[in-house]
Protein backbone atom coordinates (compact mmCIF):
# COMPACT_ATOMS: atom_id res chain seq x y z
CA UNK A 1 0.00 0.00 0.00
CA UNK A 2 2.80 2.45 0.71
CA UNK A 3 4.54 1.59 -2.32
CA UNK A 4 1.48 1.86 -4.55
CA UNK A 5 0.73 5.58 -2.71
CA UNK A 6 4.52 6.32 -3.11
CA UNK A 7 4.45 5.63 -6.54
CA UNK A 8 1.58 7.64 -7.58
CA UNK A 9 3.82 10.88 -5.86
CA UNK A 10 6.88 9.90 -7.63
CA UNK A 11 4.77 9.41 -11.17
CA UNK A 12 3.68 12.94 -10.83
CA UNK A 13 6.80 14.76 -10.20
CA UNK A 14 8.57 12.55 -13.01
CA UNK A 15 5.55 13.65 -15.31
CA UNK A 16 6.41 17.47 -13.80
CA UNK A 17 10.33 16.82 -14.61
CA UNK A 18 9.36 16.44 -18.68
CA UNK A 19 7.61 19.93 -18.90
CA UNK A 20 9.72 22.80 -20.01
CA UNK A 21 9.69 25.79 -18.17
CA UNK A 22 7.15 27.69 -19.50
CA UNK A 23 4.46 25.00 -18.80
CA UNK A 24 6.17 23.78 -15.55
CA UNK A 25 5.21 27.67 -14.47
CA UNK A 26 1.40 27.44 -15.92
CA UNK A 27 1.18 24.22 -14.12
CA UNK A 28 2.42 25.13 -10.54
CA UNK A 29 0.51 28.58 -11.17
CA UNK A 30 -2.74 26.51 -11.69
CA UNK A 31 -1.88 24.23 -8.79
CA UNK A 32 -1.64 27.92 -6.53
CA UNK A 33 -4.91 28.50 -7.98
CA UNK A 34 -6.84 25.70 -6.87
CA UNK A 35 -5.44 25.57 -3.77
CA UNK A 36 -6.49 29.02 -3.00
CA UNK A 37 -10.04 28.12 -4.35
CA UNK A 38 -10.15 25.26 -1.82
CA UNK A 39 -9.07 27.80 1.05
CA UNK A 40 -11.44 30.21 0.40
CA UNK A 41 -14.04 27.92 -0.03
CA UNK A 42 -13.64 26.47 3.47
CA UNK A 43 -13.40 29.48 5.30
CA UNK A 44 -16.30 30.79 3.70
CA UNK A 45 -18.18 27.71 4.56
CA UNK A 46 -16.90 27.75 7.99
CA UNK A 47 -16.44 31.73 8.96
CA UNK A 48 -12.98 30.29 9.98
CA UNK A 49 -15.16 28.48 13.15
CA UNK A 50 -16.42 24.55 13.64
CA UNK A 51 -20.62 25.84 13.08
CA UNK A 52 -20.49 24.98 9.04
CA UNK A 53 -23.79 23.14 7.85
CA UNK A 54 -23.53 19.41 8.16
CA UNK A 55 -24.43 17.62 5.03
CA UNK A 56 -28.08 17.68 3.84
CA UNK A 57 -28.19 21.39 4.76
CA UNK A 58 -28.89 21.33 8.17
CA UNK A 59 -27.38 23.58 10.76
CA UNK A 60 -27.15 27.12 10.93
CA UNK A 61 -26.04 27.84 7.78
CA UNK A 62 -28.23 25.59 5.87
CA UNK A 63 -31.22 26.99 7.92
CA UNK A 64 -30.12 30.69 7.17
CA UNK A 65 -29.98 29.54 3.46
CA UNK A 66 -33.48 27.72 3.95
CA UNK A 67 -35.10 30.85 4.91
CA UNK A 68 -33.83 33.06 2.11
CA UNK A 69 -34.13 30.65 -0.70
CA UNK A 70 -37.93 30.17 0.37
CA UNK A 71 -39.33 33.43 1.23
CA UNK A 72 -37.10 36.23 -0.40
CA UNK A 73 -37.87 37.52 -3.86
CA UNK A 74 -35.01 38.11 -6.31
CA UNK A 75 -35.59 41.71 -5.90
CA UNK A 76 -34.41 41.71 -1.93
CA UNK A 77 -38.38 41.37 -0.96
CA UNK A 78 -39.59 39.04 2.03
CA UNK A 79 -42.88 37.52 0.96
CA UNK A 80 -44.68 36.04 3.69
CA UNK A 81 -46.05 33.54 1.26
CA UNK A 82 -48.29 31.98 4.26
CA UNK A 83 -49.79 35.31 5.17
CA UNK A 84 -51.21 36.15 1.21
CA UNK A 85 -47.91 37.23 0.25
CA UNK A 86 -47.60 40.94 1.77
CA UNK A 87 -43.97 42.11 3.13
CA UNK A 88 -43.21 43.42 7.05
CA UNK A 89 -40.02 44.96 7.86
CA UNK A 90 -39.58 42.50 10.24
CA UNK A 91 -39.10 40.32 7.83
CA UNK A 92 -36.86 42.54 5.73
CA UNK A 93 -34.84 42.56 9.14
CA UNK A 94 -34.29 38.87 9.24
CA UNK A 95 -32.98 38.87 5.78
CA UNK A 96 -30.45 41.31 6.39
CA UNK A 97 -29.13 39.32 9.37
CA UNK A 98 -29.44 36.31 7.78
CA UNK A 99 -27.25 37.99 4.63
CA UNK A 100 -24.76 39.20 6.90
CA UNK A 101 -24.19 35.68 8.83
CA UNK A 102 -23.55 33.94 5.57
CA UNK A 103 -20.98 36.78 4.20
CA UNK A 104 -23.18 37.45 1.76
CA UNK A 105 -22.96 41.09 0.57
CA UNK A 106 -25.35 40.81 -2.59
CA UNK A 107 -28.23 39.29 -1.08
CA UNK A 108 -28.02 41.85 2.06
CA UNK A 109 -27.73 44.91 -0.62
CA UNK A 110 -30.54 43.96 -2.37
CA UNK A 111 -32.88 43.50 1.02
CA UNK A 112 -31.48 46.84 2.44
CA UNK A 113 -32.29 48.01 -1.48
CA UNK A 114 -35.75 47.08 -1.07
CA UNK A 115 -36.20 47.86 2.04
CA UNK A 116 -35.26 51.53 1.76
CA UNK A 117 -36.85 52.18 -1.61
CA UNK A 118 -40.47 50.74 -0.60
CA UNK A 119 -40.73 51.17 3.25
CA UNK A 120 -38.44 53.69 4.83
CA UNK A 121 -40.87 56.64 5.55
CA UNK A 122 -39.17 60.51 6.04
CA UNK A 123 -38.12 60.26 9.42
CA UNK A 124 -35.70 57.58 8.95
CA UNK A 125 -37.57 54.28 10.41
CA UNK A 126 -39.44 51.49 8.71
CA UNK A 127 -43.05 51.12 7.74
CA UNK A 128 -44.23 47.68 9.24
CA UNK A 129 -46.19 46.05 6.26
CA UNK A 130 -46.28 46.64 2.53
CA UNK A 131 -48.66 44.42 0.20
CA UNK A 132 -49.82 44.81 -3.30
CA UNK A 133 -47.35 47.25 -4.57
CA UNK A 134 -47.59 49.91 -1.78
CA UNK A 135 -47.45 50.03 2.26
CA UNK A 136 -50.57 49.02 4.00
CA UNK A 137 -49.74 50.01 7.29
CA UNK A 138 -47.15 53.21 7.53
CA UNK A 139 -46.68 52.95 11.28
CA UNK A 140 -42.79 51.48 12.44
CA UNK A 141 -42.31 48.54 14.33
CA UNK A 142 -39.21 48.95 16.78
CA UNK A 143 -37.57 45.85 16.71
CA UNK A 144 -37.80 45.97 12.78
CA UNK A 145 -35.92 48.90 12.93
CA UNK A 146 -33.38 48.19 16.00
CA UNK A 147 -33.06 44.81 13.95
CA UNK A 148 -32.52 46.48 10.59
CA UNK A 149 -29.96 49.01 12.45
CA UNK A 150 -28.05 46.50 14.05
CA UNK A 151 -28.04 44.78 10.67
CA UNK A 152 -26.46 47.55 8.67
CA UNK A 153 -23.53 48.36 11.31
CA UNK A 154 -22.80 44.75 11.35
CA UNK A 155 -22.73 44.56 7.42
CA UNK A 156 -20.66 47.73 7.45
CA UNK A 157 -17.60 46.23 8.76
CA UNK A 158 -18.27 42.75 7.50
CA UNK A 159 -17.98 44.17 4.12
CA UNK A 160 -15.77 46.87 4.67
CA UNK A 161 -18.88 49.12 3.47
CA UNK A 162 -18.70 52.93 5.39
CA UNK A 163 -21.98 53.68 3.27
CA UNK A 164 -24.10 50.70 5.39
CA UNK A 165 -22.52 52.05 8.31
CA UNK A 166 -23.73 55.56 8.54
CA UNK A 167 -27.10 54.25 6.82
CA UNK A 168 -27.30 52.35 10.12
CA UNK A 169 -26.60 54.82 12.28
CA UNK A 170 -28.78 57.35 10.87
CA UNK A 171 -31.58 54.48 11.75
CA UNK A 172 -30.52 54.47 14.96
CA UNK A 173 -30.64 58.36 15.43
CA UNK A 174 -34.22 58.21 14.22
CA UNK A 175 -34.73 55.14 17.02
CA UNK A 176 -33.87 56.86 19.76
CA UNK A 177 -35.66 59.93 18.22
CA UNK A 178 -38.88 58.31 17.79
CA UNK A 179 -39.17 55.41 19.53
CA UNK A 180 -37.93 55.73 22.86
CA UNK A 181 -39.05 57.42 26.20
CA UNK A 182 -37.89 58.60 29.55
CA UNK A 183 -39.89 56.48 31.89
CA UNK A 184 -38.95 56.18 35.89
CA UNK A 185 -35.38 57.81 36.07
CA UNK A 186 -34.43 55.88 32.49
CA UNK A 187 -35.03 55.46 28.65
CA UNK A 188 -37.04 52.72 27.53
CA UNK A 189 -37.46 51.51 23.82
CA UNK A 190 -41.11 51.86 22.98
CA UNK A 191 -43.19 49.35 20.31
CA UNK A 192 -43.08 52.58 18.29
CA UNK A 193 -43.53 56.35 17.82
CA UNK A 194 -47.41 55.08 18.40
CA UNK A 195 -46.70 53.69 21.66
CA UNK A 196 -44.87 57.05 23.06
CA UNK A 197 -48.21 59.00 24.69
CA UNK A 198 -49.90 58.00 27.69
CA UNK A 199 -49.02 55.46 29.29
CA UNK A 200 -46.30 53.40 26.74
CA UNK A 201 -46.48 50.26 25.21
CA UNK A 202 -43.57 47.97 25.13
CA UNK A 203 -43.17 44.62 23.52
CA UNK A 204 -40.68 43.07 25.60
CA UNK A 205 -39.68 40.87 22.57
CA UNK A 206 -38.41 43.94 20.64
CA UNK A 207 -35.53 44.56 23.34
CA UNK A 208 -32.10 43.46 21.76
CA UNK A 209 -29.48 43.81 24.30
CA UNK A 210 -26.69 42.55 21.64
CA UNK A 211 -27.79 45.21 19.27
CA UNK A 212 -28.13 48.14 22.33
CA UNK A 213 -24.47 47.05 22.85
CA UNK A 214 -23.39 47.12 19.10
CA UNK A 215 -25.04 50.54 17.96
CA UNK A 216 -23.34 52.36 21.64
CA UNK A 217 -20.08 50.92 20.50
CA UNK A 218 -20.65 52.08 16.87
CA UNK A 219 -22.06 55.24 17.52
CA UNK A 220 -20.60 56.43 20.82
CA UNK A 221 -24.29 57.45 22.33
CA UNK A 222 -24.65 56.66 26.21
CA UNK A 223 -28.48 56.62 25.46
CA UNK A 224 -27.84 53.11 24.03
CA UNK A 225 -26.37 52.21 27.61
CA UNK A 226 -29.40 53.12 29.10
CA UNK A 227 -31.95 51.28 26.72
CA UNK A 228 -30.09 47.95 27.72
CA UNK A 229 -30.02 48.87 31.03
CA UNK A 230 -33.94 49.78 31.05
CA UNK A 231 -34.67 46.46 29.12
CA UNK A 232 -32.59 44.48 31.68
CA UNK A 233 -34.92 46.13 34.71
CA UNK A 234 -37.93 45.91 32.81
CA UNK A 235 -37.34 41.94 31.04
CA UNK A 236 -35.96 41.17 35.07
CA UNK A 237 -39.28 42.52 36.42
CA UNK A 238 -41.97 40.78 33.76
CA UNK A 239 -39.98 37.97 34.93
CA UNK A 240 -39.64 37.59 38.52
CA UNK A 241 -42.18 35.32 39.35
CA UNK A 242 -43.41 31.54 38.46
CA UNK A 243 -43.12 30.19 35.80
CA UNK A 244 -41.02 32.75 34.43
CA UNK A 245 -42.69 33.50 30.97
CA UNK A 246 -42.35 36.96 29.99
CA UNK A 247 -45.46 38.38 28.47
CA UNK A 248 -46.23 39.71 24.81
CA UNK A 249 -47.05 43.00 25.70
CA UNK A 250 -46.86 45.51 28.49
CA UNK A 251 -47.11 49.13 29.69
CA UNK A 252 -45.41 51.32 31.54
CA UNK A 253 -46.91 53.18 34.77
CA UNK A 254 -46.44 56.42 35.62
CA UNK A 255 -43.25 55.19 37.91
CA UNK A 256 -41.83 53.49 34.89
CA UNK A 257 -42.93 49.97 36.39
CA UNK A 258 -43.83 47.09 33.60
CA UNK A 259 -47.16 45.69 33.93
CA UNK A 260 -48.24 43.22 31.47
CA UNK A 261 -51.23 43.59 29.15
CA UNK A 262 -53.43 42.26 26.47
CA UNK A 263 -52.08 42.97 23.32
CA UNK A 264 -52.96 46.60 21.93
CA UNK A 265 -56.65 46.40 20.52
CA UNK A 266 -56.72 42.63 21.56
CA UNK A 267 -59.55 40.66 23.02
CA UNK A 268 -57.42 38.41 24.92
CA UNK A 269 -55.83 38.77 28.38
CA UNK A 270 -51.94 38.98 28.90
CA UNK A 271 -50.06 35.65 27.56
CA UNK A 272 -46.68 34.39 26.28
CA UNK A 273 -47.29 34.04 22.55
CA UNK A 274 -45.74 34.36 19.18
CA UNK A 275 -44.00 37.59 19.94
CA UNK A 276 -42.92 36.76 23.70
CA UNK A 277 -41.09 33.43 22.19
CA UNK A 278 -38.01 35.71 20.83
CA UNK A 279 -37.79 37.25 24.35
CA UNK A 280 -35.13 34.02 25.65
CA UNK A 281 -33.34 34.47 21.76
CA UNK A 282 -32.49 38.04 22.52
CA UNK A 283 -31.05 37.61 26.06
CA UNK A 284 -29.23 34.40 25.60
CA UNK A 285 -26.84 35.98 23.28
CA UNK A 286 -26.67 39.57 25.25
CA UNK A 287 -23.23 40.29 26.32
CA UNK A 288 -22.68 40.41 30.06
CA UNK A 289 -23.58 36.75 32.20
CA UNK A 290 -26.41 38.39 34.68
CA UNK A 291 -27.89 39.78 31.45
CA UNK A 292 -28.08 35.90 30.29
CA UNK A 293 -29.57 34.22 33.41
CA UNK A 294 -32.81 36.44 31.68
CA UNK A 295 -33.01 34.09 28.93
CA UNK A 296 -33.06 31.00 31.53
CA UNK A 297 -35.82 31.64 33.80
CA UNK A 298 -38.52 30.39 32.04
CA UNK A 299 -36.57 26.65 31.51
CA UNK A 300 -37.75 25.02 34.46
CA UNK A 301 -40.96 25.11 33.14
CA UNK A 302 -40.45 24.54 29.00
CA UNK A 303 -38.47 22.14 30.18
CA UNK A 304 -41.87 20.15 31.27
CA UNK A 305 -43.51 20.85 28.79
CA UNK A 306 -40.84 19.78 26.33
CA UNK A 307 -41.97 16.18 25.81
CA UNK A 308 -45.32 17.15 24.54
CA UNK A 309 -44.38 19.57 22.58
CA UNK A 310 -44.02 23.59 23.36
CA UNK A 311 -46.95 25.77 23.33
CA UNK A 312 -46.99 28.95 20.87
CA UNK A 313 -48.66 30.13 23.78
CA UNK A 314 -49.52 30.17 27.40
CA UNK A 315 -51.00 32.21 30.04
CA UNK A 316 -48.50 33.78 32.26
CA UNK A 317 -49.56 31.07 34.88
CA UNK A 318 -48.53 28.00 32.78
CA UNK A 319 -51.69 27.64 31.23
CA UNK A 320 -51.87 26.45 27.43
CA UNK A 321 -53.47 28.46 25.61
CA UNK A 322 -52.21 26.70 22.25
CA UNK A 323 -52.64 23.03 20.87
CA UNK A 324 -49.89 21.17 19.76
CA UNK A 325 -46.32 23.23 18.84
CA UNK A 326 -44.67 25.33 16.73
CA UNK A 327 -41.10 25.89 15.77
CA UNK A 328 -40.85 29.11 17.18
CA UNK A 329 -42.07 28.24 20.34
CA UNK A 330 -39.52 25.05 20.60
CA UNK A 331 -36.63 27.98 19.46
CA UNK A 332 -37.53 29.88 22.62
CA UNK A 333 -37.37 26.51 24.66
CA UNK A 334 -33.64 25.74 23.07
CA UNK A 335 -32.53 29.55 23.75
CA UNK A 336 -33.68 28.79 27.29
CA UNK A 337 -31.68 25.53 27.75
CA UNK A 338 -29.14 27.25 26.32
CA UNK A 339 -28.95 30.08 29.00
CA UNK A 340 -29.63 27.69 31.65
CA UNK A 341 -26.61 25.28 30.41
CA UNK A 342 -28.13 22.61 29.29
CA UNK A 343 -27.01 22.61 25.79
CA UNK A 344 -28.14 18.81 25.17
CA UNK A 345 -31.46 19.88 25.46
CA UNK A 346 -30.98 23.03 23.44
CA UNK A 347 -30.06 21.23 20.39
CA UNK A 348 -32.45 18.54 20.55
CA UNK A 349 -34.98 21.72 20.51
CA UNK A 350 -33.59 22.97 17.81
CA UNK A 351 -33.23 20.18 15.59
CA UNK A 352 -37.32 19.35 16.74
CA UNK A 353 -37.88 23.16 15.39
CA UNK A 354 -36.29 22.48 12.49
CA UNK A 355 -38.20 18.85 11.81
CA UNK A 356 -41.32 20.89 12.35
CA UNK A 357 -40.44 23.85 9.81
CA UNK A 358 -39.71 21.34 7.23
CA UNK A 359 -42.81 19.35 7.85
CA UNK A 360 -45.14 22.75 7.12
CA UNK A 361 -42.69 25.77 6.52
CA UNK A 362 -44.26 29.25 7.41
CA UNK A 363 -42.43 32.42 7.18
CA UNK A 364 -41.70 32.85 11.41
CA UNK A 365 -41.31 29.70 11.63
CA UNK A 366 -38.40 29.36 8.96
CA UNK A 367 -36.99 32.79 10.30
CA UNK A 368 -37.01 31.99 14.00
CA UNK A 369 -35.41 28.39 12.96
CA UNK A 370 -32.66 29.85 11.35
CA UNK A 371 -31.99 32.97 13.65
CA UNK A 372 -32.11 30.25 16.61
CA UNK A 373 -29.71 28.12 14.81
CA UNK A 374 -27.10 31.29 13.93
CA UNK A 375 -27.28 33.10 17.18
CA UNK A 376 -27.07 29.60 19.52
CA UNK A 377 -24.90 27.28 17.57
CA UNK A 378 -22.24 30.21 16.04
CA UNK A 379 -20.88 33.82 16.92
CA UNK A 380 -21.83 35.00 13.25
CA UNK A 381 -23.73 37.79 14.61
CA UNK A 382 -21.65 38.71 17.73
CA UNK A 383 -20.51 42.19 16.20
CA UNK A 384 -18.78 42.71 19.70
CA UNK A 385 -19.58 43.85 23.00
Amino acid sequence: GRDARGGGANGAACGMSRLRPASLLQALTAAVAVLLMVAAAVLALTDGREDAAPPGGTGARGAAQRFLDLYTAWDGRVVRRDHGGDTVSEGQAYAMLLAVALRDRERFERAWRWTRENLQRDDGLLSHRWHGGRVVDADPAADADLDAAHALVLAGRRFDAPDLRRDGLELAAAILAEETVESGGGRVLVAGPWARSGRPWINPSYFSPRAFAVLARASRDPRWRELRSGARTLTGALTARAPGLPPDWARLDPAGRALAAAAPGGAVGPRFGYDAVRVPLRWVVACARRERRLAARPWDFLHGQAGGGIAAAYGLGGRRLAPGTHPAALVSGAAAAFAAGDRGAGGRLLDRAAAEERRASTYYGAALVALGRVMLETSRLDGGC
